[in-house]
Formats: C-alpha cells, sequence, structure tokens
C-alpha cells in the first residue's frame, strides 16, 4: 500500500509539473494575438496612406503658381512676358496726329468708348484746327460736335480751357513734363501720363484706366480701387521700361478677354496666374 500510495503522489506531481507547463507554454499563445493586433494595425495604416495617396492631387505637367505669393520678382516678369507675347503690338487706339489731337481725344474718353471718340474727332479738328483755332471757339459750337461722348457741356469746357492755356502759357505747343501738363485744365495724371508716354514716349508713370484698374486687382498686383494709389503701386513692382507698354497691352486684355462680366477665363493666356474670385470657370487645377 505504502508503494501505491508513492506511486501516486508521484504521478499526481507529474500532473501538477505537466499542468504548470502547459500554463506557462500558454505564453506562446498570447504572443500570437500581439502578433495578430500589431498585423492588423500595419494594414490599416497601409489603407490610410494609400486613401491619402488618392486623395493627393497628381502632377498635370503645367507649371503653377500658388496664391499668396502674387508681387514675386519671377511672376510679375512671367505676367510682362505673357502679355508682351500676346499683345506685341498693343498701342493707343485714339486716332490722332500730333500730341494735341491726343490730348483732346483722351479727355473726350472719359466715360466714353475710344471707337466712339474716333468717330467724333474727325469733325471736330477739321472744324478746328489746332490749339488757337479751337481757344477761339464758341462753348456751344464744341459741345455740338462732341455730344454723342457724354457729359459734352463738361469736356468742352476742358478742351476750350486747355486750348486757351497751351496758347497763352505754352505757346501753343503741348508741354512735356508732368508738371506742366497738370496745369492744363482736363489734363489729370491719366490723361497726362497717355499724352506723354505716346505723344513724346516719357515714361513719368503709369496710365490707369478702368482696364488697369481691375486687372491689375484681378492679378493681385494692387488691392486698391484709387487710381493714384494703384499707380505708385505699379510703378514699384514694374520695370521703368515697361510702364507705357504695360497699360496699352493691359487695356487691350481688358478690351478683349478679361472684361468686366463674365471675363473670358478659358481663353486667357493669364488664366494659371490669376487667382481672381470673379473667374467665370473653375481654375486650370486639374485639368490636363
Amino acid at each position: 500500500m505504502a508503494a501505491e500510495k508513492k506511486s501516486t503522489g508521484r504521478k499526481q506531481g507529474t500532473e501538477r509539473q505537466s499542468t504548470g507547463y502547459r500554463a506557462q507554454g500558454a505564453g506562446p499563445e498570447q504572443g500570437s494575438g500581439r502578433r495578430a493586433q500589431s498585423t492588423g494595425k500595419a494594414r490599416k495604416t497601409g489603407a490610410a496612406e494609400k486613401a491619402a495617396e488618392a486623395k493627393a492631387p497628381r502632377p498635370t505637367g503645367k507649371k503653377k503658381v500658388a496664391a499668396g505669393n502674387d508681387l514675386a520678382p519671377e511672376r510679375v516678369a512671367e505676367i510682362l512676358r505673357i502679355l508682351a507675347k500676346t499683345y506685341p503690338n498693343a498701342e493707343c487706339a485714339l486716332v490722332h496726329r500730333n500730341a494735341w489731337e491726343l490730348l483732346v481725344a483722351t479727355i473726350l474718353s472719359a466715360q466714353c468708348t475710344d471707337a466712339r471718340v474716333n468717330m467724333v474727332t474727325p469733325e471736330l479738328f477739321r472744324t478746328f484746327p489746332g490749339p488757337k483755332a479751337m481757344a477761339a471757339a464758341s462753348l456751344p459750337a464744341i459741345e455740338e460736335i462732341i455730344r454723342s461722348t457724354g457729359f459734352y457741356h463738361n469736356k468742352a469746357k476742358s478742351i476750350l480751357g486747355a486750348a486757351k492755356k497751351i496758347v497763352s502759357d505754352f505757346g501753343g505747343k503741348v508741354p512735356q513734363t508732368m508738371a506742366e501738363l497738370l496745369t492744363v485744365p482736363g489734363a489729370a495724371r491719366k490723361t497726362a501720363n497717355v499724352v506723354l508716354g505716346v505723344a513724346y514716349r516719357k515714361a513719368e508713370g503709369v496710365v490707369v484706366d478702368t482696364h488697369v484698374l481691375r486687372i491689375s486687382n484681378r492679378l493681385g498686383l494692387t488691392h486698391s480701387d484709387d487710381p493714384k494709389k494703384v499707380e505708385q503701386e505699379l510703378m514699384q513692382i514694374l520695370p521703368h521700361d515697361r510702364w507705357i507698354a504695360f497699360s496699352h497691352e493691359v487695356i487691350h486684355h481688358g478690351r478683349n478677354l478679361c472684361v468686366a462680366r463674365k471675363p473670358k477665363c478659358v481663353d486667357c493666356p493669364l488664366e494659371r496666374l490669376c487667382h481672381a474670385p470673379d473667374k467665370t470657370w473653375e481654375s486650370g487645377e486639374g485639368r490636363d
């Protein structure tokens, strides 16, 4: 009996030890669970990365210029390059033979199209050829001829006053400096810049008309609706030798594509450089 008890004890001890080993051997099973969790996390991470890659914009091969750096020298240079290439022969659209006729035509162009002015000036200059003849004209006679240009009473007063000033103070010749031109009735900075730049090829400023004002804002070159402030800002960022041509090119661009309402962005060579909020279609982002 004692031998049987000892044998039984040994068996129980062996079973306990064996059971203990099995319990300890459960460790690898727990490790397998950790590996499974780790594998699951890796799969989720990989899926998230793939989803992010799918959402990321793919390069289209076209050069884009980001917003927020509108006055970067390379961006301004690119705008000027495109304008010069697109409008290589841009010139003043007002028909004239000399500085005097250009001065009068520019005064008439306020709130009026150049095409309409060009319809009126032949008769005006035929009736009153030169500053001396115009200075001797009556106000009603001038008004009658220029009536279709609008605001004809004020314009007639300016033209008559300009003629008398030029005859009395400048010997009948349109002055060639900004300071002198600004003393002539009807000649504010825009008119003076037109005369100096076109008639005398002198760049003392930048012509800022409605087209230059609108497009300079759309391109982010300025953020003002004050022509004087816009001119000063453009003079700071544009090379001096581009002051005259820039205005001519932008005016042509404003008449042909970048019109006031519903600009033709789809045809605009400057579209990829423009971040204007009033574009008439989506920008080139994502378009091949």
